[in-house]
C-alpha cells in the first residue's frame, strides 16, 4: 500500500491520545481513548456516518467502510462531491466519521432520564483519495468482508472500468475516541416508588434467511458464509 503501511502504526495496547475534539464536554466518565475497544466497534459495523463542509453547510452521508490496521476506507462514487475534493493533488478534505450500535432501550420512571445503551466511536481527521490501484483493490475487497466476511473471494473482482467508476478514501486513526453507555436506568431517588416499569429493552442485530435471485441457477447452493449469519 501507498504512504504509511498500517502494520506500522502505534501497538494494540497503546491508547490514542485525548484531544480537545475528542473529550466530550458531557459524560465524560463514557468516554474511553482504548485502541483495542475503538477497534472492536468499528470491526463490528460497516456502515459509517461521514461529516464534511459542502460550501460553508455541513453535510452528513451514509456511505460503507472497512478497517486496516490503523486507517480506514470509505467507499463511495467518482461523482460524489467530498470525495473529489480528497483527491491527492490537494490537502485532502476535513471529515468527522461516526459508528454507533445501539445495544438498548433504557427506559426509566420518568421521561427525562430515557436514554439508550451504545457503544460508538468518533473520528476526526483529513480524508484523502486512493488512487494507488493495489492499494484500491485491497480496500474494496476489505470493504465487501466488513459487511459479508467471506464474500470477496467468492464473487467477480471489480475490473477496470467498475474501478474508474469507484472512488475510495482513506481515513488515519489519529484522533479517535469511543464512548459507551451500559446498564440500567439512572432514577431520581424520589421516582423510585412510582407505579412504572423501569428497565432495559435489549437490541440486537439479526439477519433473516437469504433470498436467492430470481434468475439464480438453482443448482448454485447457499454458501457456508451466509448459511452461517
Amino acid at each position: 500500500m501507498s504512504e504509511t503501511s498500517p502494520a506500522s502504526r502505534p501497538q494494540q495496547d497503546t491508547p490514542y491520545v485525548p484531544t480537545p475534539r475528542t473529550v466530550p464536554t458531557r459524560s465524560r466518565e463514557r468516554a474511553s481513548y482504548d485502541r483495542e475497544l475503538v477497534h472492536s466497534i468499528l470491526d463490528e459495523g460497516y456502515l459509517c456516518h461521514l461529516g464534511f463542509l459542502r460550501d460553508g453547510a455541513p453535510v452528513v452521508l451514509p456511505t460503507l467502510y472497512t478497517r486496516v490496521g490503523e486507517r480506514l476506507y470509505i467507499h463511495g462514487s467518482t461523482g460524489s462531491r467530498p470525495l473529489r475534493a480528497a483527491g491527492d493533488e490537494d490537502p485532502g478534505i476535513a471529515v468527522c466519521l461516526t459508528v454507533t450500535h445501539v445495544d438498548g432501550l433504557v427506559l426509566a420512571r420518568s421521561a427525562f432520564h430515557h436514554s439508550i445503551n451504545y457503544r460508538s466511536v468518533v473520528v476526526h481527521g483529513t480524508a484523502r483519495q486512493v488512487t494507488d490501484d493495489e492499494e484500491r483493490r485491497t480496500a474494496l475487497d476489505a470493504i465487501v468482508e466488513q459487511a459479508v466476511p467471506g464474500r470477496s473471494h467468492d464473487s467477480r473482482p471489480a475490473n477496470a472500468k467498475e474501478l474508474a467508476a469507484t472512488a475510495v478514501v482513506r481515513l488515519d486513526l489519529d484522533e479517535v475516541s469511543a464512548k459507551v453507555r451500559a446498564g440500567g436506568p439512572n432514577d431520581e431517588p424520589e421516582d423510585l416508588a412510582l407505579p412504572y416499569w423501569s428497565g432495559v429493552v435489549p437490541v440486537s442485530k439479526g439477519y433473516g434467511t437469504p433470498i436467492a435471485s430470481d434468475d439464480l441457477d438453482p443448482a448454485i447452493t447457499l454458501p457456508d458464509y451466509l448459511d452461517r449469519r
